[in-house]
């Protein structure tokens, strides 16, 4: 009886060969999710960029329109021209319509003012906002295969 080998049923490497399979789909599978969160993350990060640089750019238009405005008002001022005849030259309201992008555009309005002395302010920004420019359209749909 010692001479004689039984049979045994080993699954010792056929089971460490399947969980080290499952385990290599797992790590591939987290890694995809990864990739693709990153990429879309990317992708939100460079249109929010976008956006913000377009923000400034009209931000610093208007600025130079606001420049602009003050060197004229400063030289209809300096006329010696009467208070009426200085509202009656350049108006009581300006409004400056600059646009950001598709969408939006950056919209300032400035009340003119007469100075009662020197040094007192040309005008005064009354509204500086961003608003809508045209129809937005939403893609509600799913990037699902068919």
């Amino acid at each position: 009886m010692a001479g004689k080998k039984t049979a045994e049923f080993s699954l010792n490497v056929g089971i460490s060969s399947i969980l080290f399979i499952f385990v290599i789909l797992c790590l591939v599978s987290f890694a995809i999710l990864s990739l693709s969160s990153a990429m879309s993350d990317w992708k939100l990060t460079s249109r929010v960029a976008d956006n913000t640089t377009a923000y400034y750019t009209a931000c610093n238009q208007a600025e130079e329109m606001l420049e602009g405005l003050d060197k004229t008002l400063s030289e209809v001022y300096e006329s010696g021209i009467s208070r009426t005849g200085y509202f009656e030259r350049v108006g009581k309201k300006q409004t400056f319509n600059i646009p950001i992008g598709e969408y939006q555009s950056l919209n300032v309005e400035v009340k003119i003012t007469y100075p009662e002395s020197a040094g007192e302010k040309f005008y005064e920004v009354t509204s500086w906002n961003v608003e809508a420019s045209a129809e937005m359209e939403f893609d509600e749909t799913l990037p699902v295969w068919k």
